[in-house]
């Protein structure tokens, strides 16, 4: 057992991380120890990274223990980066982190900064300046490689700057290489943040934090119409929504809400906050209030205006896409279900079910047309399964019986039409020969049957398989 992390007071002792938990012990027997909880500290960072988000949507892990913001175009909103960053530490350690950063033109050079300098605002003609005092391992190299550069006298990155490129790259592999450059800037480096980035996004902060959901509702409706002029400059509406709650004490709250069709009426998504609200009524904790709300369009799809009606109004498919969203935001996208046709000849995969808040709305379309209609008809109720059915006096080989029992009850057939072949689907590695012989029959009381014969007649070997597999209305 060995050490994986130290407080000041610990450094201040001497003691390092990876050192043996025996040997602390003996040094210092009143240390106060506490068993690593990866999983917790993970939750920890990824909770100080939504946060962070207040100040820009680029933000990243670093390993462990740190964390990358991209604040490009961010810092004016702050006052400038001095003042961003000032604020940004500030706020952490009002809640208890002793937090240390850095901003400079490039990662690698922001990261061995904070690491292993002071920190603070690194301009761009001080970057050789800062970077060269720094030790070789803030290059972000693996731990085997510092040893190696100290044995040959090189321990700060200034060492490495005057040497020829191509003798380091010899002894010591591009990798070194690759981390300078990333450090000097001579190689772009992008992170990648840990978020999808909004398409489109507004923000309300606020002189005092509010706790009322009317409020938060009042809010959230006010940059819904601040979002609205955005969607009409690229023509376009939103289909999936985010709301995200920044508490007064640190803790991020995200509410999504999907619509049927694109959606810029700022009513109709504060409606859809609204349900999202009283779903999750129970698990939103204002806490000593929201001081920083943010709506983010995180799907958005073409938008296609409508004809309306004398009083400004669209009635078509608002009423029923309206209801299909709240519901959903309500319930879950997967309380409503429409079936929709699927290019395929197999009945039982003809259609599928899928989240009506997800499916193609009238006047909206939301890509190419994948409807399929089979040239015959079909029965008004498939079955789930296939029921089987016993057939009589079957026309050999390929007619259809005169009658059938199916249910314990007997049907005398007076009209009949088939066979319809249906072949199986070779690309799903069906076996061949996996044929079906659908045929409608009707009987003397007027009932009509959709069923079909698996296999042929070939003398006394082997007979066919009848199945009923729908009912017509």
């Amino acid at each position: 057992m060995r050490l994986t992390a130290l407080d000041e007071a610990s450094e201040r002792l001497g003691l390092k991380r990876g050192q043996g938990l025996a040997e602390v012990r003996a040094m210092f027997p009143e240390l106060d120890l506490r068993d690593e909880d990866e999983a917790a500290d993970r939750a920890l960072l990824d909770a100080i990274a939504d946060w962070c988000d207040r100040y820009t949507p680029l933000v990243a892990v670093d390993g462990g223990d740190g964390l990358f913001l991209d604040i490009t175009g961010c810092a004016h909103l702050f006052g400038g980066e001095e003042a961003l960053l000032k604020d940004l530490l500030g706020r952490l350690l009002q809640m208890g982190f002793d937090a240390r950063g850095a901003i400079s033109s490039f990662p690698g050079l922001s990261w061995a900064a904070c690491r292993f300098g002071k920190g603070g605002v690194i301009a761009d003609d001080r970057q050789s300046e800062v970077l060269g005092p720094l030790p070789v391992a803030a290059l972000r190299i693996p731990d085997t490689m510092v040893p190696a550069l100290q044995k040959l006298g090189l321990k700060r990155i200034g060492d490495l700057l005057v040497l020829p490129r191509a003798q380091l790259a010899r002894r010591f592999g591009a990798q070194l290489l690759l981390r300078l450059d990333q450090a000097t800037g001579a190689n772009e480096e992008a992170i990648s943040p840990r978020r999808p980035v909004a398409s489109l996004s507004v923000e309300r902060r606020l002189a005092e934090p509010i706790q009322d959901e009317e409020q938060i509702l009042q809010f959230t409706g006010q940059i819904a119409g601040s979002l609205k002029s955005g969607l009409e400059a690229r023509g376009v509406g939103g289909r999936l929504f985010e709301l995200v709650l920044f508490r007064v004490d640190g803790r991020v709250f995200r509410l999504l809400a999907g619509t049927s069709q694109p959606l810029r009426d700022p009513r109709r998504i504060s409606l859809l906050f609204s349900e999202r609200l009283t779903a999750v009524q129970d698990d939103l904790d204002a806490g000593y209030g929201f001081e920083l709300l943010r709506l983010n369009v995180l799907q958005q799809e073409r938008f296609k205006d409508g004809q309306a009606d004398f009083a400004g109004r669209r009635q078509d498919d608002v009423l029923l896409a309206d209801f299909i969203d709240r519901v959903s935001a309500r319930f879950g996208r997967d309380c409503l279900l429409t079936a929709s046709l699927q290019q395929s000849h197999v009945p039982e995969r003809a259609e599928i079910f899928a989240p009506a808040i997800a499916s193609q709305v009238k006047g909206h379309d939301t890509g190419p047309d994948l409807s399929f209609r089979p040239v015959t008809q079909r029965p008004l109720r498939l079955f789930r399964y296939p029921e089987p059915m016993e057939a009589f006096a079957a026309t050999v080989p390929d007619g259809p019986p005169q009658r059938f029992r199916w249910r314990k009850l007997v049907h005398e057939v007076v009209r009949a039409e088939g066979p319809e072949r249906i072949s199986s689907e070779w690309w799903f590695d069906e076996p061949e020969g996996d044929e079906r012989d659908y045929f409608r029959l009707e009987s003397e009381m007027g009932r009509r049957f959709w069923v079909f014969r698996k296999g042929r007649y070939n003398g006394a070997k082997s007979a066919p398989l009848w199945r009923v597999h729908g009912i017509f209305a």
